[in-house]
C-alpha cells in the first residue's frame, strides 16, 4: 500500500459523522477497517494551566452499515464545558484526536421552542478553529434564552424565556457590571401570561450614566433573578444549532453623550452589553 494511501485511510478513520435527536442523544459514526476493541473519549478541556481530570469513554459497537457507533446518551449530563473527541482504536493505545464528519443538528435548530426541566443540559457538536471535533456542552440549574433584541438609539428590548424555572413575586432583571461586583443596574422584567415568556428594556443613557466616568470602559452582563431571593439566572442564547455565536449575531451600535453601547453574545452564549465611553 502506498504511503498516501495510508494516509487516506487513516483520515478516514479519524473522521466522525454526528447526528443529534430531539432528547439530546449524540450518535457518532466512524469507519474502522481493523480495530477490535475501538472507544471513543471525550475529555473536557481544562483551563488554561491546569490539569486534565474529566474524560468519558464510551466502546465503538459494530452498526448494521459496517461502521462502528458510539451513543452519548442525554444521560448522565455532562459538565459545563468543551469536551475535545478522541479515537481510541484498542484501549490503553495511543488516542488519536477525530476531525468532524457529517453533522446532523436539525432537531437542535427549534430547540428554543421546547421547554426545558431543571437542570437544563445542552450538547452541541461542532467543529472546532483548528478543524477537530469537539461537543460544547452547558449544565445549568435554570436558563434564560433571549429571543429577539431590538435596538433603537434610546435603548435595546429583549425577550426571553425561562427554562426551569417561572417567574414569581419579586422578579427582577439584573445588570451586573462585570468586575465590579456591587455596581448594578435593576430593571423590572414585563412577564407574559404563563410565567416563562418576559421581556425587558434598557435605557442607554440610564446604562451609561450608571457606570460612572472613571473607568472608560465596561462590561454589563444580563442576570434574570426569578424571584425575590432566588438565585440569578444568566441570560443567554443555547437552545440551537450553533455552538459559537459571538461572531455569527452581531447587533448594531448606539452612541448616547460620547458613550456607545452594544448588546453581544460571549464566547459563552451569555447575553451582556459592551459600554465604551470615548475619550474627551
Amino acid at each position: 500500500m502506498s504511503a498516501a494511501r495510508a494516509t487516506e485511510l487513516r483520515d478516514a478513520e479519524l473522521r466522525a459523522d454526528c447526528t443529534v435527536d430531539a432528547h439530546g442523544r449524540i450518535t457518532f459514526g466512524l469507519r474502522l477497517d481493523s480495530a477490535v476493541h475501538p472507544q471513543l473519549l471525550l475529555r473536557l478541556r481544562p483551563k488554561k494551566g491546569q490539569p486534565e481530570q474529566v474524560v468519558h469513554l464510551i466502546d465503538l459497537e459494530p452498526a448494521e452499515d459496517g461502521r462502528r457507533r458510539a451513543v452519548l446518551d442525554s444521560e448522565p449530563a455532562l459538565a459545563e464545558g468543551r469536551w475535545d473527541a478522541y479515537l481510541l482504536r484498542e484501549p490503553g493505545e495511543e488516542r488519536l484526536r477525530l476531525r468532524p464528519g457529517l453533522r446532523d443538528q436539525r432537531t437542535l435548530v427549534d430547540g428554543h421552542t421546547r421547554d426545558r426541566s431543571s437542570p437544563v443540559a445542552v450538547r452541541i457538536p461542532y467543529a472546532t478553529k483548528d478543524g477537530y471535533l469537539a461537543v460544547r456542552a452547558w449544565l445549568r440549574t435554570a436558563h434564560s434564552e433571549a429571543g429577539a433584541i431590538d435596538v433603537t438609539d434610546r435603548s435595546m428590548t429583549v425577550a426571553a424565556r425561562l427554562h426551569g424555572a417561572s417567574l414569581g413575586e419579586g422578579a427582577a432583571v439584573l445588570l451586573r457590571r462585570r468586575g465590579e461586583a456591587g455596581v448594578v443596574q435593576t430593571l423590572e422584567p414585563r412577564a407574559g401570561g404563563d410565567g416563562r415568556d418576559f421581556s425587558f428594556t434598557v435605557d442607554h443613557q440610564e446604562l451609561a450614566a450608571a457606570g460612572g466616568t472613571g473607568s472608560g470602559s465596561g462590561i454589563w452582563d444580563v442576570f434574570l433573578q426569578p424571584a425575590e431571593g432566588a438565585p440569578r439566572v444568566r441570560v443567554g442564547r443555547l437552545l440551537d444549532d450553533l455552538a459559537d455565536r459571538k461572531e455569527i449575531f452581531v447587533y448594531p451600535a448606539a452612541t448616547v453623550g460620547g458613550v456607545t453601547l452594544r448588546p453581544y453574545y460571549t464566547v459563552d452564549n451569555d447575553l451582556s452589553v459592551a459600554v465604551t465611553r470615548t475619550p474627551s
